[in-house]
């Protein structure tokens, strides 16, 4: 298997972004499926390359990456040394960033005999299932999209009522991340982007608007992203499929970091269904 790590994304005017590919080398165009992490993810984390080898080893060519305001960087890509790159990160830049990594792979010479790109597939992760949602109705490149634990709404997750308040007076609210412990702060750019192009970054609409196939899967004792969404995503595209993983959490099982040589069971479910849908 052919596995390159860290390769820079280099824009005019944008953060440079970091990817991973992870293939089997034969020379046969294989399907390419793009993933995307979700809020305070990483390409890196737990068990993502494992997912990756996963994937290659069932005939995709896998790509992830960084979303470029994550808050890592090219030298410190895992966990969140750039914490103003945080906190200028909106939906719109996730939303460019993925367009310019399909501009990437699909422009990408060294390897267009290893991928198909009429068959390109997105799987978004949390709020990543947004983002690959609202592409997919967009990007007519995009041939099936995945949710995994996927967000339906972004408005409704903004802070609310005296918190809201508090955030436009200050300009700047935080969120801590449990495991690092880092203050992440969120600059009030992140609403009001999101309002300026609220057509574009709902859900709902881009859920409405799909003409391909896609796949719903959600843990039934998810604890961050509710049940609830997963239902939403379902009614708004009749034709989507959905699976429920019984008793999965949002990580489907996995930590960060991961030690183990193995996926856990709940993720090597999502990995079934997810490559019987690509199939």
């Amino acid at each position: 298997m052919i596995i390159k790590k860290n390769i820079v994304i280099e824009r005019a005017d944008e953060k440079p972004m970091l990817a991973d590919f992870f293939y089997q080398e034969n020379s046969q165009p294989k399907p390419i499926v793009i993933f995307c992490h979700g809020y305070k993810g990483f390409k890196d984390w737990g068990c993502w390359d494992l997912v990756a080898k996963a994937f290659a080893e069932n005939g995709f060519f896998f790509l992830k990456f960084n979303f470029s305001h994550n808050g890592g960087t090219i030298e410190q890509p895992i966990d969140f040394p750039d914490l103003e790159a945080f906190a200028n990160n909106n939906y719109s830049q996730e939303l460019k960033d993925l367009g310019d990594v399909i501009d990437l792979i699909v422009d990408y010479t060294e390897i267009q005999n290893e991928i198909d790109t009429n068959a390109i597939s997105l799987i978004g992760h949390s709020r990543g299932g947004g983002i690959v949602t609202l592409k997919a109705a967009q990007d007519r490149r995009v041939t099936k999209v995945i949710t995994w634990a996927g967000v339906s709404d972004y408005k409704k997750r903004f802070p609310q009522g005296e918190a809201f308040e508090k955030w436009e007076k200050d300009g700047v609210y935080y969120v801590l991340n449990g495991r690092t412990k880092q203050e992440m702060p969120h600059y009030f750019q992140y609403f009001e982007d999101f309002i300026e192009n609220e057509e574009k970054l709902t859900i709902k609409t881009a859920s409405q608007q799909l003409k391909i196939p896609q796949l719903i899967i959600h843990g039934t004792a998810d604890e961050s992203v509710s049940t609830n969404d997963a239902a939403d995503l379902h009614w708004w595209y009749p034709l989507s499929q959905i699976k429920w993983i019984e008793g999965a959490n949002h990580v489907f099982g996995g930590k960060h970091p991961w030690e183990s040589d193995e996926l856990p069971e709940h993720l090597q479910e999502v990995i079934s269904e997810s490559v019987r849908f690509l199939g």
